[in-house]
């Protein structure tokens, strides 16, 4: 079965069809929700939201963009919103999907041997939420400031002073370290 003929089927509320498609994402999307989140309950709760808000907006679905990134999209929207909610803080990052080195900037974003993951994870943590949530979503997934202003809701100039600024407040708490000295 084509990717089109399980999403048309879905659109006409067919169970067989949508289980498909969740199981298809599911994983995926846990994986997404998971490095915003703590807890693997809330990861969880994100997951099956966004599948119910997605099976219910599905007919705003337009094949513009892949099933998988359209979905993506609720996930981090719904994972937000539950930080928001929740006022927690973002979850650990894992190794692998953590991209200190920015290549569109100067070579200031480099960081020093000396600087480990921890203090990488720290420092993003303790990042005001308007920084935090920029800074994740440029740097570890990966969106461009135009599909950040859509998610977060504000404008593309918004997305470009925070992660700036969100990248000079990384800087400034990453430097002790560099200089030998923890902060």
């Amino acid at each position: 079965m084509f990717q089109v003929d399980i999403i048309e089927q879905c659109k006409q509320n067919n169970r067989k069809a949508q289980l498909q498609l969740y199981n298809q994402y599911c994983d995926g999307m846990y994986i997404v929700a998971k490095r915003f989140l703590k807890d693997t309950a809330d990861a969880e709760d994100v997951v099956q939201e966004a599948f119910i808000k997605a099976f219910s907006k599905l007919h705003q679905y337009k094949a513009e963009v892949t099933f998988g990134a359209w979905l993506k999209r609720i996930v981090i929207n719904k994972s937000i919103d539950f930080l928001k909610s929740r006022k927690q803080q973002l979850v650990e990052l894992e190794e692998v999907h953590l991209k200190v080195v920015d290549n569109s900037m100067d070579n200031k974003w480099l960081v020093d041997d000396a600087i480990t993951l921890d203090d990488v994870k720290k420092a993003i943590n303790n990042l005001p939420d308007k920084y935090q949530y920029v800074v994740m979503l440029y740097l570890i997934e990966g969106y461009d400031h135009q599909e950040i202003s859509e998610i977060l809701n504000i404008t593309t100039v918004a997305s470009r002073t925070q992660l700036s600024r969100g990248k000079a407040k990384l800087l400034e708490q990453l430097k002790p370290k560099m200089n030998g000295t923890r902060y």
